[in-house]
């Protein structure tokens, strides 16, 4: 082969790579677009967008140096990406957190609690009540909890949760569980809200195949003359088990046993997005069934963008996208960059101000924020 030749047929594969990263990458921004029973795989680029986003500048600045002509390519993508790509990463400069609250507004706090950690009450009894000071810190109207182990009907539980209430001075709660799965015998397995306004309503709304990501929770509060709907969701995790976590780690493909390891973790994959599909639908419909103005808390165990994400989104705002800044890492294993806890809410809601703690108490980061209540109907 002459030097041309060797010379365009590489520039031809640069290109090529390009416009496939390019392709993947807008395939991510636009996940939403696909429903997850016939594309659940392009819910995996959601979870490179940013990587992508890196290595698409990389060619930008090497077209930039080589043959200018060829930048557009990077750079058309990144114009076509650019709307979506801002639930992802926010270009905002980070605000302090004011931690003294405005009267008329409403703290709003969501956080995969982690079973408060009771897994490791007997070695480090202190973490359960760093959790207690970290909430009493911030001080919140309603905390929103998932992944919550308590107890409300033995005094002598580890988690019991009139004294939990007490020590966060929140004495009104709601706890949702499925009854035939206890996580011992005195503790359930499930989501909570705790509340300092009145609860007026409460519900816990559970579906086929009535498992813990089956079932979500919603109750009315009442602020003042207004009743304010919160809803608290946890979607279908991945359920890695520790060699997969290994794995992911680093990856290889040495021998049939790495195979094997890696459909596990695909299969994973499918098996979580079809589940989020399903869940995601459902709790739209109790959300758009609403009399209420709407405030939505939870993990949701799919990055921004993630047809979950833009379902149950559709039509109200994201704290983080109104006032968070950089990329929002809620999950502080895997991935850097994975942005998984979310408040959502109606657009009749001004966000104040919003904060990730980056306190390690739990494999989540708390999401804290100040919302107003807007009267006129807009």
């Amino acid at each position: 082969m002459s030097y041309h030749s060797l010379r365009t047929f590489t520039k031809a594969i640069i290109v090529g790579s390009n416009i496939v990263v390019v392709i993947v990458f807008l395939l991510g921004c636009y996940a939403s677009w696909f429903n997850p029973k016939q594309f659940w795989f392009i819910g995996l680029f959601t979870l490179a967008t940013l990587y992508l986003l890196i290595i698409i500048i990389g060619f930008f600045i090497f077209w930039l140096f080589v043959k200018r002509r060829f930048a557009w390519i990077s750079l058309l993508g990144i114009v076509l990406a650019w709307k979506p790509f801002l639930q992802v990463f926010s270009l905002r400069w980070p605000a302090p957190f004011t931690l003294v609250k405005h009267p008329a507004n409403i703290r709003v706090m969501s956080w995969n609690v982690e079973h408060f950690d009771i897994l490791e009450h007997k070695t480090h009894p202190e973490r359960k009540q760093e959790m207690i000071d970290l909430i009493n810190h911030y001080q919140p109207d309603i905390c929103c909890f998932q992944e919550m182990v308590a107890s409300d009907s033995f005094p002598s539980a580890i988690n019991y949760l009139p004294d939990m209430a007490a020590k966060m001075n929140m004495q009104r709660y709601f706890y949702s569980y499925n009854r035939k799965l206890d996580f011992d015998n005195k503790h359930r397995f499930g989501i909570i809200i705790f509340s300092k306004y009145p609860i007026v309503s409460q519900h816990t709304i559970s579906y086929y195949p009535n498992d813990y990501n089956s079932i979500f929770q919603y109750i009315d509060i009442l602020k003042d003359s207004d009743t304010i709907r919160v809803f608290n969701i946890h979607l279908q995790s991945l359920r890695f088990s520790e060699s997969n976590l290994k794995y992911i780690d680093d990856p290889t493909l040495k021998n049939q046993d790495d195979i094997k390891k890696s459909e596990s973790i695909l299969s994973k994959f499918k098996t979580g997005f079809l589940k989020r599909q399903l869940q995601s639908e459902h709790i739209k419909q109790a959300l758009d069934s609403s009399p209420y103005p709407v405030i939505i808390c939870g993990d949701f165990n799919d990055v921004p963008n993630s047809y979950a994400y833009c379902t149950i989104g559709k039509g109200l705002k994201n704290a983080f996208v109104e006032k968070g800044s950089g990329i929002g890492r809620t999950f502080s294993g895997i991935s850097p960059t994975l942005h998984i806890d979310n408040i959502f809410m109606d657009k009749k809601f001004n966000v104040e101000q919003f904060v990730i703690v980056k306190k390690k108490l739990s494999d989540h980061f708390p999401v804290i924020t100040d919302l107003f209540y807007k009267k006129t109907n807009e």
